[in-house]
């Protein structure tokens, strides 16, 4: 087993969250690992065809990436996380953890994976797209649902 230097943790706020930062944390502590953190906000489709953003749809987005912010760095004061290490990036939660992991050197993700079937299977998830195109080991933790 590779002897990791870097966990980057994503996390949703789901119920599932606390399951997910355990076996991160046993991985921390097993290898003296560097931990961060990271929370994707994504996009919310604005219909911009009359070439304006209701200032309501901009507030609520601001909103939702400040209390994701300060979530984030609270788990990350919880976990001894520095704030440094808490990123809170808007856009395609795919994109933003793969890019981050790159940008970081992290040479593990650890990321939720509900196991799905069916439909679901289908179009893909979060966790699916990560491990396909991560540019490191990615850990997938069952959630039982």
């Amino acid at each position: 087993m590779t002897d990791y230097t870097h966990i980057l943790l994503a996390i949703d706020f789901s119920p599932a969250t606390d399951s997910v930062t355990r076996q991160a944390m046993k991985l921390c502590r097993a290898f003296k690992t560097k931990l961060s953190l990271v929370h994707v906000v994504e996009f919310t489709p604005m219909n911009l065809s009359n070439d304006m953003a209701l200032p309501q749809e901009v507030e609520f987005e601001q909103e939702l990436l400040e209390q994701s912010k300060q979530r984030l760095q609270q788990l990350g004061k919880e976990l001894g996380v520095d704030q440094s290490e808490c990123y809170v990036p808007q856009g395609s939660t795919r994109r933003e953890i793969l890019q981050l992991a790159k940008e970081r050197n992290v040479d593990l993700i650890v990321i939720g994976s509900h196991g799905r079937q069916g439909i679901q299977r289908l179009l893909g998830s979060t966790a699916n797209a990560v491990l396909h195109g991560a540019p490191c080991d990615v850990l997938a933790v069952r959630i039982k649902d």
